[in-house]
C-alpha cells in the first residue's frame, strides 16, 4: 500500500480538496478562519500550504464568519459548504450560536474548532475548560446538542472515518446539518501514513429518496377527498431544488399556495395560486384560506410555530394534515400522513397518482383585497409628510429600487414579518430569510456569504439598528475583501419588534427601546460613521425620497455599501397576521395584563381543539 506522510491537519484540507459537488468543484468551498494557538500552528500551516487551491478567508468574529459561511451555503441550495476554523475556549464557542442555527435551518456547514491537548502534558492548556467530573469535557462539548454529527478528534487515524461520515451528513438531505470536528491541537501537528487511496477524488451526488407507493396513494386519496385543500411550502422546495417541479404540480392540481419564511418565493408573488405569507405573519388571503382548509399539506416545511399560528390557525373541524419531508422526523408531525422522499421526487409521484384531479378555485377577490389593503402603505410618503418613515414605506423604496436579479435578505426583528408580508418576490432563492433560529446578528455577515455564493446577483441586507449592534465585524471583512452589498439600517431606537410584542401582553414598555431603558436616552450611535470606519460607503438619509436615491447609487460602490434611515418603531401592518402563543402572566397588578391573558386563554382553547 502507498502512503503519504502528512499531518492530521494537511490530511483534513488535502482530503476536503477531492469532495467534490455534482458540479465537478470542491463540495468545500473554502474555509473562514481565525487563528489561535489552538489552531495557528497545525491548521494553520495546513490551510497556508494549500493557499492556491482551497482559500482562506480572514473573519472579524468567529460567529460572524460562521453565519457568513452557512449563508452562502443556504443560497446555493445547499450544494457547496465552508469550513469554519477557530482556536479552542472563547473562538469555539462564539460559533456555537451559529451552530444552532445551521441546525434549526438544516444547512451544511463544516466546524473545525481547535481543542484541547489529546496527550494531556500541559493540562490545563490556556482556555481549556475543565470539568470537575469528567477528564474528557471540554467546551467543544458545547456543539453537540446543535451538531448533526460531532466527532473529536484525537488520533490522526481517526479523520480515515470521521471525514466520510462528516460528508455523508452535509450532503444527505434528510440528516443535512452542521458538523463539528473538534480537533486537538497536538493531533492537527503530528504526522501519518496515509493511504495514498484516500485522497481520490469522490463526487458526492445529492440523493433523491424515492417515495413509498403506499404513501403516495394515501396522500393522493386525501386529497382527492378535500374539499379545501391548501399547500404550505417549506424550505424543503427550494433546498430539494424543486420549484419548477412545485410550480407544475400546482398548476395542474389547482391547490392553492402559502409560504413559510423559508418557502418565500417557491412561486413567483403574481402567480395566481400563491396566497402569500402564511401564519403569524401571513397575509389575510393565505390565512383565511388556511383557517379554512380541510386539509393543509405541507411540502418540505418543518410547520413551525410562526408558520401554524402556534397551531391555532387550522382551525376547520375535522381538518387533515399531510406531510412530504425528506425527513421522516417532519413528515410525522402532529399526526400528519407522511409521504417521506425528496420533494421532487414526491411531488412527481403524487402528480401521476391524481391524474385529471383539480381542486375548487380560490376566489381571486382574497388576493386583490389583500393588495389593496397593503399596497398604499408601501408607497412613497407625500412630499410634505414630514412623519417618521414606517418599515413599511422603507420595503417600498427597497422594492421599487430592485430587479430580477436582487435578493433580499434578513433575520430578526421588525423586518422579517413586514418583508414576509409585504415584499414581492419574482424569482426563487430571491428572498433570503434566517427564522428558523431567528438569530439577531446574522443580517451583515449573511449578506457577505450570499454575495460571495452568487457574486452577479444584487444583494440588499435588511437590518435593525439593534441586530446590527450585535454584530456588525464581518462589514469590515467584506470592505478588506471588496465585496459589494447593500445594507440598509433602519433605526428605530431600540428593539422596536419586541417593544410592540410588550405591548401586545398587556405589559409596559420597558427595556426595549433605548427611550425605556437605564441610560437609554443617552445613546447617540451614528451608524453611518460606524459603517465607513469599518471601511463601507456609507450615508444617512433623512426620508423615503432621500433613500431611493441613494439606492440609485448602490451600484457604484466597490464594496458594501451602508444606507441609514429613521423609522417609527410602533407602526406594523395592521392587516393580515396571526395569534402567536407567548404567555401572558395570570397575575398582575395591571389591568392591561389581565385583559391579554382573558384573550390569550381564549385562545389556548382554539390551540388545543386543533
Amino acid at each position: 500500500m502507498t502512503t503519504i506522510r502528512l499531518t492530521a491537519a494537511q490530511a483534513m484540507i488535502r482530503w476536503l480538496q477531492a469532495q467534490l459537488a455534482e458540479d465537478g468543484t470542491p463540495f468545500i468551498s473554502g474555509c473562514w478562519a481565525i487563528f489561535g494557538h489552538g489552531n495557528v500552528a497545525g491548521m494553520g500551516e495546513a490551510l497556508h500550504g494549500a493557499r492556491d487551491t482551497f482559500q482562506t478567508y480572514r473573519g472579524h468574529n468567529e460567529q460572524g464568519m460562521a453565519h457568513a459561511a452557512i449563508a452562502y451555503a443556504k443560497q446555493l441550495g445547499r450544494s457547496h459548504a465552508m469550513m469554519v476554523t477557530s482556536s479552542i475556549g472563547p473562538g469555539a464557542l462564539n460559533m456555537v450560536t451559529a451552530a444552532g442555527l445551521a441546525h434549526v435551518n438544516r444547512l451544511p456547514v463544516l466546524f473545525v474548532p481547535g481543542d484541547v491537548f489529546a496527550n494531556r502534558g500541559p493540562d490545563p492548556v490556556l482556555q481549556q475548560v475543565e470539568a470537575f467530573h469528567d477528564g474528557t469535557v471540554s467546551a467543544n462539548d458545547c456543539f453537540k446538542p446543535v451538531s448533526r454529527y460531532y466527532d473529536r478528534i484525537e488520533r490522526p487515524e481517526q479523520l480515515l472515518s470521521a471525514l466520510p461520515r462528516a460528508m455523508r451528513v452535509m450532503t444527505d438531505p434528510a440528516d443535512c446539518g452542521p458538523v463539528t470536528l473538534a480537533f486537538c491541537q497536538d493531533v492537527q501537528a503530528e504526522a501519518y501514513e496515509w493511504p495514498e487511496s484516500f485522497f481520490e477524488t469522490r463526487v458526492w451526488r445529492r440523493r433523491r429518496p424515492q417515495p413509498d407507493p403506499v404513501e403516495v396513494q394515501a396522500v393522493a386519496t386525501l386529497i382527492r377527498n378535500a374539499e379545501s385543500p391548501v399547500i404550505v411550502a417549506g424550505g424543503g422546495v427550494h433546498y430539494g431544488h424543486a420549484t419548477e417541479t412545485f410550480r407544475r404540480f400546482v398548476e395542474a392540481t389547482g391547490i392553492p399556495v402559502v409560504e413559510s419564511q423559508a418557502g418565500k418565493s417557491s412561486l413567483p408573488w403574481d402567480h395566481p395560486l400563491n396566497l402569500g405569507a402564511v401564519g403569524v405573519t401571513g397575509t389575510a388571503s393565505a390565512n383565511a384560506t388556511c383557517a379554512q382548509a380541510d386539509l393543509v399539506i405541507g411540502v418540505g416545511t418543518r410547520f413551525a410555530d410562526f408558520t401554524t399560528g402556534s397551531w391555532a390557525l387550522f382551525s376547520r373541524p375535522n381538518r387533515k394534515l399531510a406531510s412530504l419531508n425528506v425527513q421522516a422526523y417532519d413528515a410525522v408531525k402532529h399526526g400528519a400522513e407522511p409521504l417521506c422522499a425528496d420533494a421532487e421526487a414526491g411531488l412527481e409521484a403524487l402528480l401521476i397518482a391524481l391524474g385529471a384531479y383539480k381542486a375548487k378555485p380560490v376566489p381571486a377577490s382574497l388576493k386583490a383585497d389583500w393588495f389593496a389593503d397593503v399596497d398604499p402603505l408601501t408607497a412613497a410618503p407625500k412630499a410634505d409628510d414630514n412623519a417618521r418613515p414606517t418599515d413599511q414605506q422603507v420595503i417600498g423604496a427597497v422594492q421599487r429600487a430592485s430587479g430580477p436579479d436582487t435578493v433580499v435578505m434578513c433575520a430578526a426583528g421588525t423586518m422579517p414579518g413586514e418583508l414576509h408580508k409585504l415584499w414581492k418576490a419574482t424569482r426563487p432563492m430571491s428572498y433570503h430569510m434566517e427564522y428558523g433560529f431567528s438569530c439577531m446578528g446574522y443580517e451583515v455577515a449573511g449578506a457577505l456569504g450570499i454575495k460571495m455564493a452568487e457574486p452577479d446577483r444584487d444583494v440588499i441586507c435588511m437590518v435593525g439598528d439593534g441586530s446590527y449592534m450585535m454584530l456588525n465585524s464581518e462589514l469590515a471583512a467584506a470592505a478588506m475583501m471588496q465585496v459589494p452589498f447593500t445594507v440598509v439600517i433602519t433605526d428605530n431606537r431600540g428593539y422596536g419588534c419586541i417593544n410592540r410584542l410588550q405591548m401586545s401582553t398587556g405589559s409596559a414598555e420597558f427595556n426595549n427601546l433605548l427611550a425605556h431603558a437605564h441610560g437609554g436616552p443617552n445613546s447617540n450611535i451614528d451608524f453611518a460613521a460606524h459603517a465607513a470606519s469599518m471601511g463601507a460607503e456609507a450615508v444617512k438619509v433623512g426620508g423615503i425620497a432621500e433613500l431611493e436615491q441613494a439606492l440609485a447609487r448602490r451600484h457604484n460602490a466597490k464594496g458594501p455599501y451602508v444606507v441609514v434611515i429613521d423609522t417609527d418603531p410602533y407602526p406594523n401592518t395592521p392587516f393580515g397576521g396571526f395569534w402567536w402563543d407567548v404567555a401572558v402572566p395570570e397575575v398582575s397588578e395591571r389591568k392591561e395584563v389581565r385583559a391579554a391573558r382573558t384573550g390569550y386563554e381564549a385562545m389556548v382553547r382554539v390551540q388545543a381543539r386543533n
